[in-house]
């Protein structure tokens, strides 16, 4: 097993993955606050952003920034293969816990 993944780091994981070469900082995280339906704090997807590429689960690569932005350059977010394996996994996990449970039980809904 690739080591588990948070609940927030699927969820950056699979941000990264959806916005393919639009991966970087702002989109990453309108994408988080959208899908999540609440505030993301740019400093939790960045600090959760260095965790995962520490754990080679994602690169990033700083390229030269547009006009439109002053020429600050960008750091993009590439999925890496095990960052794959690892969203496999939780996935896998997640459907084990859940299999066999009917949902809702009686007056618990």
């Amino acid at each position: 097993m690739a080591g588990s993944l948070g609940t927030f780091e699927q969820a950056v994981l699979l941000s990264v993955y959806r916005l393919g070469d639009e991966a970087y900082g702002r989109p990453i995280i309108k994408d988080l606050a959208l899908r999540l339906a609440r505030n993301v704090s740019a400093g939790a997807a960045y600090a959760t952003l260095a965790r995962l590429e520490a754990r080679g689960l994602v690169s990033s690569s700083l390229e030269a920034g547009a006009g439109e932005r002053g020429g600050r350059a960008r750091r993009f977010y590439r999925l890496e293969p095990d960052g794959v394996l690892a969203l496999r996994e939780a996935r896998t996990l997640a459907a084990a816990l859940w299999r066999g449970v009917r949902w809702p039980r009686g007056k618990l809904a």
